[in-house]
């Protein structure tokens, strides 16, 4: 497994740095820039116009990588873990293309109304769950490796919480150079030892394809970012994650690999209920790493110690579950 685990993620890194050089300035040319929110830090005025979308590099690199693999070697094969994986990645994926389309064409923040958002994202969950149950997985929710809770159809719920919860908070997440794509790298890495300790070949597989993907993106997304992923990449590395998570049985897990998203998350939902309940901020800005820009902290320092605490959360996470 591991020859082919190294043969994925070497793929995958070169695929993404070769397409992105080409992929940036089309995109440059079309003029899909990102427009920066009037309320955000003023250090982040200048980085108006960069182009988003760029999840697309990465997105076109997995698949390519999956491709060759089934075309030129032995090493994977084209199971229900892989389609349903690349399902919920190209799916959520497309949600974020159409989004970052309407940002970019409008020149605003606003993208896809909400409710046109969760109703295609709720779409696309209930399509997993169709597969999940049509294919024979266990319904059963496992708490820490400690006991399990037969939830039957109501594990559809566990699902749509997880699919359409995380996708939004790795997109929440997405607000600096490098800090989204780092933590991704991180929280898919401690995933895909969890499928080789289960012996779960392709997903473990599929996790360090991502791996690789995203590492050859941060070359051109570390501050100063020449690309941003946009929702097109956030909603789907979420959503690939959640799934991940699912077909390992290690659903709670991600809340502790995923903490760093879950917090971001958090910071949002906690800023606006308390600020309709009084008319105050907790926090200087949401989500928690304009808080802390704010307060005084370079962008790198912020993406460091976020990086920092994915790896320990990475690491514990790993430990709990295996």
């Amino acid at each position: 497994m591991l020859k082919s685990i190294i043969f994925q993620l070497v793929v995958a890194f070169f695929l993404a740095t070769i397409i992105a050089p080409m992929f940036i300035p089309f995109l440059r040319r079309l003029k899909f820039g990102q427009t920066i929110r009037e309320e955000g830090p003023q250090s982040h005025h200048k980085k108006s116009g960069t182009p988003t979308m760029g999840g697309i590099i990465f997105i076109i690199s997995i698949i390519l990588t999956f491709i060759c693999s089934l075309v030129f070697t032995q090493f994977l094969s084209f199971t229900d873990d892989f389609a349903m994986l690349l399902l919920t990645l190209v799916g959520f994926g497309s949600i974020g293309f159409i989004d970052d389309f309407i940002i970019v064409v409008r020149k605003n923040n606003e993208g896809l109304r909400p409710k046109h958002k969760l109703l295609a994202q709720t779409a696309l969950a209930a399509m997993f769950f169709y597969l999940f149950l049509r294919n024979g997985y266990s319904t059963e929710l496992s708490i820490f490796n400690l006991f399990s809770i037969e939830l039957y159809w109501l594990y559809g719920i566990v699902i749509f919480l997880w699919m359409v919860g995380f996708s939004n908070a790795v997109n929440l997440t997405d607000g600096l150079d490098g800090l989204c794509g780092g933590v991704s790298v991180i929280a898919f890495s401690a995933f895909g030892m969890i499928a080789i300790a289960q012996h779960q070949a392709e997903i473990a597989l599929f996790c360090f394809t991502v791996v690789g993907a995203l590492l050859g993106f941060l070359v051109f997304n570390l501050n100063p970012a020449k690309v941003f992923m946009g929702d097109t990449g956030s909603l789907a590395l979420g959503a690939a994650i959640a799934a991940v998570s699912i077909l390992l049985k290690q659903e709670l897990i991600l809340l502790i690999i995923g903490l760093v998203f879950f917090i971001e998350m958090l910071s949002v939902v906690i800023q606006v209920l308390y600020f309709k309940k009084t008319k105050k901020r907790i926090f200087k800005m949401a989500p928690l790493h304009h808080h802390f820009e704010l307060s005084g902290w370079s962008e790198w320092k912020v993406v460091l110690v976020l990086w920092s605490v994915g790896l320990i959360v990475g690491v514990l996470g790993l430990l709990t579950a295996v």
